[in-house]
């Protein structure tokens, strides 16, 4: 049996669940600067269209509508917004120690001015700003929330830059 090639595989998009759509591409858009490629529409439950037996597929046959919107970062990651009108419309408590998503991250070299943005229309500060090398290099990050109750991170500097020199001592 011949072995496959393994290679990093790029970030295509995440999908997150809010309570209204239009809030949030709203606050994705005016906070966070995402570009809306596809404006809020609704899917409806049907059989003849590929998109519609894929939302079958993948949300069984519990449901009849949502709506859906698509944006995307400056670098091209896309963020595919859902809003279910029979869903919980709050986010389940903070809790990282259970399996599942924890939290997503953005870069921003003005972490400061991204969290006032942030807490002004609506979301927290869920901790102070930290260093990663106090006094050595300007990398930070915080964890914050959007109004809509989900916990992400932002960093001022690259995932590879912050941790290419060992940010923990040993």
């Amino acid at each position: 049996m011949k072995k496959e090639e393994t290679y990093p595989r790029s970030f295509s998009h995440i999908g997150i669940t809010v309570p209204n759509i239009e809030e949030a591409v709203k606050f994705y858009s005016e906070v966070m600067g995402w570009y809306t490629i596809m404006e809020p529409s609704k899917v409806k439950k049907e059989r003849e269209t590929a998109i519609g037996q894929m939302c079958i597929d993948v949300f069984g046959e519990d449901w009849e509508e949502f709506e859906i919107a698509h944006m995307s970062t400056s670098d091209g990651v896309g963020i595919e917004l859902f809003s279910f009108p029979n869903g919980k419309k709050e986010a389940p408590g903070f809790n990282p120690f259970n399996t599942g998503l924890f939290h997503f991250c953005v870069q921003d070299p003005n972490i400061e001015n991204l969290i006032e943005k942030i807490v002004s229309s609506g979301g927290k500060q869920r901790m102070p700003i930290r260093e990663y090398y106090p006094n050595d290099k300007p990398y930070k990050m915080c964890y914050v929330e959007d109004p809509f109750g989900i916990v992400f991170e932002i960093y001022t500097h690259s995932y590879e830059l912050t941790y290419s020199s060992g940010a923990y001592e040993e």
